[in-house]
């Protein structure tokens, strides 16, 4: 199958490509680079030991898409996004045009072009602060930042063009936490300037990179006091994108999935995780909560495990290690090799 990805080069999109080309699709990917590097596709094709057709583009840009589609696509992964919560509150402006503009340049693209199954790449902050965990796809959507309003409302022009168009077929793929990379160590999360994320800053702290973990609130209700998160190793979710592709050859409309392990892990956890992985300890230093902050986030992905037959495997040693392995190879990301 011909498979155009969008932010293939970033974090989730380069290790989906290396999936996609080892189960022997033929993949094409548009990437602006803003926030990713092309040295990560030049090592994807490496690991697949396959090529791919990378065009340097940006999806909000309807002559580079239709640039894309004149090779011949047949289905559509969406990555392509600015993803920092933080970051979207400075600028939300900038957050929707580049989201939502890009989304609905890509979808006028693939309904041009006659491309009818599209896998979107969305997010569990979509629920916002959830009554209760773990969470479940029909929980309520309540976005409380731009970002992740953003997130719900390409969710939504997504449904909408399904129910529009009963011939198209979309999955909607709400991530928890993605963490982990490639066992090669070829390729993983390259955080632009200080991480917005639990595991690569610990990873930092680990190299030496930053002196100290930051963690914000020990006086959680959880058993030792830090937050509670669900992660997934980042190989796992890629091949959900590629059981994805499966269901919509079968399917019609639009659905929407939960992508985590179901199991969560406090930032205590995860420290005392990693620092057994890298065999050094990783200081840190309690601060106070984060507004926001909710005390604890799991997946119930039930439906994804019986829709879709996937299954998270890689475990919390494995995330850890891999990690590790990515980061000693690569101190600062790909930058080594610009």
């Amino acid at each position: 199958m011909r498979i155009l990805v969008t932010g293939g080069a970033g974090y989730i999109g380069s290790h989906t490509c290396v999936v996609l080309l080892e189960a022997g699709h033929t993949v094409t990917v548009i990437d602006n680079l803003c926030n990713s590097s092309a040295i990560a596709l030049e090592r994807v094709q490496e690991l697949a030991g396959k090529p791919l057709r990378f065009v340097e583009g940006d999806i909000r840009n309807r002559a580079d898409l239709d640039r894309v589609f004149e090779g011949g696509i047949d289905a559509v992964i969406h990555f392509a996004a600015l993803k920092a919560v933080g970051e979207s509150c400075e600028q939300p402006l900038r957050y929707f045009d580049n989201n939502i503009g890009g989304t609905i340049t890509l979808m006028q693209a693939m309904e041009a072009h006659g491309v009818q199954r599209l896998i979107f790449s969305s997010s569990a902050t979509v629920y916002g602060q959830p009554d209760s965990v773990p969470i479940k796809e029909n929980a309520p959507l309540r976005a409380t930042n731009p970002y992740g309003r953003t997130k719900l409302v390409m969710e939504q022009l997504i449904q909408d063009w399904c129910a529009a168009r009963p011939e198209v077929s979309a999955v909607l793929l709400r991530y928890f936490n993605p963490v982990g990379a490639h066992s090669s160590g070829r390729i993983g999360e390259d955080p632009r300037g200080e991480p917005n994320n639990l595991m690569p800053y610990i990873a930092q702290v680990a190299v030496g990179k930053r002196e100290f973990l930051r963690i914000y609130g020990d006086d959680y209700p959880t058993p030792d006091g830090t937050g509670i998160r669900d992660y997934l190793h980042v190989v796992d979710l890629a091949v959900a994108h590629l059981k994805s592709l499966d269901y919509t050859a079968a399917h019609s409309g639009c659905e929407a999935f939960n992508l985590g392990t179901g199991r969560g892990y406090s930032v205590r956890e995860m420290v005392n995780a990693f620092q057994i992985a890298a065999g050094r300890p990783v200081p840190s230093q309690v601060e106070d909560r984060r507004s926001g902050d909710v005390s604890e986030l799991t997946a119930d992905p039930f439906e994804a495990n019986a829709r879709l037959s996937w299954h998270a495997k890689l475990e919390l040693s494995a995330m850890c290690a891999d990690v590790w392995r990515w980061q000693q190879q690569n101190p600062n990301g790909f930058i080594n090799e610009a």
